[in-house]
């Protein structure tokens, strides 16, 4: 990928990131969803499960290259410019979306980890980030729904945000980061 910027969008990389972790996004939600379609004990459950561990992991990943995509380049300016509190407001969703996309799979996989279970990655069986202790792993597991069903809020929220930045304010907002 080259890394051209062009002066009214992201560059090209960071879109690329961009869609690609919208991507393992939808297939994280999906897999964890699927499976209340299947059986507890199925391969049809299993197989959902270990997508969701393995996307969910691929987040975390890909959200290291993004940072470095993000602290390399620049931020194209909203035209017409924001109001100030949709600026702030902007800036605290994006900083949540980050924290969520590193908190919810190192949460993810500390609750594996202490409720000693493997830990897969595409084929990879990652080391345990925690010791058993099932409890524990029980609490880990509630605030990393909780903070799953807040991911719908704000990736919904953010989706949401660019529509009514591009149909009804009519700025540059989804433009800067659609691709050309």
């Amino acid at each position: 990928m080259t890394d051209a910027r062009i002066s009214d969008r992201y560059s090209r990389a960071s879109v690329a990131m961009h869609w690609v972790m919208v991507l393992a996004f939808v297939v994280v939600y999906a897999a964890i969803n699927a499976m209340d379609w299947f059986d507890k004990g199925t391969a049809a459950r299993q197989i959902a499960k270990n997508i969701h561990f393995s996307f969910g992991l691929l987040v975390l990943v890909l959200v290291c290259l993004r940072v470095v995509f993000r602290l390399r380049g620049s931020t194209p300016a909203i035209v017409p410019a924001p109001p100030a509190y949709q600026e702030k407001l902007g800036h605290l969703v994006h900083l949540a979306l980050y924290g969520l996309m590193i908190a919810m799979p190192l949460l993810g996989w500390s609750v594996l980890s202490a409720s000693g279970k493997a830990i897969p990655f595409f084929g990879l069986d990652l080391p345990a980030l925690l010791p058993l202790d099932k409890p524990f792993g029980r609490q880990l597991r509630d605030l990393h729904e909780l903070g799953g069903n807040l991911g719908y809020l704000l990736i919904g929220g953010h989706a949401a945000a660019a529509l009514l930045h591009h149909y009804l304010v009519k700025d540059n907002t989804l433009r800067r980061m659609w691709f050309r």
